[in-house]
């Protein structure tokens, strides 16, 4: 769907690139768990006839790349072969796996080289849900040019629901020839809210419809993959149930206010029941803008109702991974300070100069900065960031799933475990963990033009 940027009303965006036909959201090819990725340049028809096809980077040649499927305790082992023009590498998002896979040229391994070099990943996948893969080595770049891909990890035994699916999200900031804007690192970007697109697309494509059938019940796996782009989405006439998040089970509840917030890098299982009625159609519309909400698409239900296949009382509730408890009595506390950005004092010390954490701004990709914390092996670790920032920040750690115990100094009924957290201008949130995974690991903001103007840094365990 094309959306409003900055300084771009919703008409002119809709003007400016089609008239849209109503396709539906397409489907994506599954790869065995012993495979290759070739990552190289291509085309693909994100946003259909009349357009060119966008001259994009891609996994074996699509965009979102092949979907990665194993069962929990499996191992995956993944060849990456590069033929771009520069170097590259392979991060396993939300994958508590070890250091030496994580994929972050310069701290966990040599960079992948161009023009042919490989390399081999191989670990086992300890956590069902829903995870992701993309580079670590320009990311802003080569993330927003189309390199990223899902990784599915299978609990031993499937949910009762009639479907289970993938949304892969994203938008893309196009010229009106449906090219991609060059302008990468440009300053408005860097120093307010980072890359917003003006095209969304779902699994690839500027999908405008999602067929359903009323009485069926739809495991529904939510993954943003944008720069910078915040989705809030509103399912019109219908109330989704949250059960992961960034593929961690959950306590099954209701969204806060009825949106599902997503920031870049973050995802949600849900379970979606068709209650919509035969024939009707009903809007998904982002919300996270106050000013100029959109429709993403639109349910269309079939004609006929589909006779229900299990019983609707059948257990939602996903079982828990194996991920260790922290105790809070017995944590090591830190404080993390968001500083920098647009009305927030740029110009930190050190690399990047727009963001810093702590006061210091660490957007060098060689990493020769020393680690920002030290954290005890086995050990709990308590840490509340604070955003000073007039900005939003979807905060990420490597290796490891945190739980979130406080927000503005108020303790939360429910503690989530994820990987990522957003954090609103102005506010703070406690995570806790236990240090249990050794080695270097990256903490950063997601927003990709953000961490690459100083807001990242390594945490060392060990």
């Amino acid at each position: 769907m094309r959306v409003p940027d900055a300084g771009l009303s919703r008409r002119r965006a809709l003007q400016g690139l089609c008239a849209l036909v109503a396709t539906p959201v397409p489907a994506l090819a599954e790869l065995p768990a012993t495979t290759t990725l070739r990552v190289a340049p291509a085309h693909q028809s994100l946003v259909g006839i009349p357009h060119p096809d966008t001259a994009v980077w891609a996994y074996n040649g699509t965009v979102p790349g092949p979907l990665l499927r194993v069962r929990q305790g499996q191992r995956l082992a993944v060849r990456v072969v590069n033929e771009l023009a520069e170097d590259t590498s392979v991060h396993w998002h939300g994958l508590r796996i070890p250091n030496a896979m994580d994929g972050v040229p310069h701290l966990t391994q040599p960079p992948i080289a161009a023009g042919g070099g490989r390399f081999d990943y191989s670990f086992v996948c300890p956590d069902a849900g829903t995870f992701w893969y993309h580079p670590h080595s320009r990311a802003q770049v080569q993330v927003e040019r189309g390199l990223h891909g899902a990784l599915i990890v299978d609990e031993p035994e499937p949910l009762p629901v009639d479907r289970d699916l993938l949304w892969v999200l994203d938008d893309w900031r196009l010229a009106r020839d449906a090219q991609i804007v060059e302008n990468f690192g440009a300053m408005p970007d860097a120093a307010h809210a980072g890359r917003l697109g003006n095209t969304v697309t779902l699994n690839g494509e500027l999908a405008q419809r999602f067929d359903v059938e009323a009485g069926e019940r739809i495991r529904l796996r939510l993954l943003n993959v944008a720069n910078a782009r915040i989705f809030a989405l509103d399912f019109e006439g219908h109330t989704p149930y949250v059960i992961a998040l960034d593929g961690m089970p959950c306590a099954p509840h209701e969204p806060q206010g009825g949106l599902v917030v997503l920031g870049p890098g973050m995802r949600a299982d849900l379970i979606l029941e068709a209650v919509g009625g035969p024939g009707t159609r009903h809007r998904v519309l982002d919300r996270f803008s106050r000013r100029d909400s959109y429709e993403v698409l639109g349910l269309h239900y079939a004609d006929s109702a589909r006779k229900p296949s299990r019983p609707k009382a059948a257990p939602l509730r996903l079982p828990a991974n194996p991920v260790p408890e922290p105790d809070l009595d017995q944590a090591q506390r830190h404080v993390l300070t968001m500083n920098g950005g647009m009305m927030g004092g740029m110009g930190m010390r050190g690399a990047g100069g727009i963001w810093a954490l702590n006061g210091r701004s660490m957007g060098d990709e060689s990493h020769r900065h020393p680690p920002l914390l030290t954290l005890a092996l086995g050990r709990t670790q308590l840490i509340e960031l604070r955003n000073e920032t007039a900005w939003w920040h979807p905060m990420h750690l490597h290796g490891h799933s945190f739980r979130i115990v406080a927000r503005n100094g108020k303790a939360l009924a429910r503690h989530d475990l994820v990987d990522t957290t957003l954090l609103p201008p102005r506010e703070t949130v406690q995570i806790a963990f236990v240090a249990d995974n050794p080695g270097d690991w990256m903490f950063h903001c997601h927003v990709l033009e953000h961490a690459a103007s100083g807001m990242m840094a390594s945490f060392r365990v060990g």
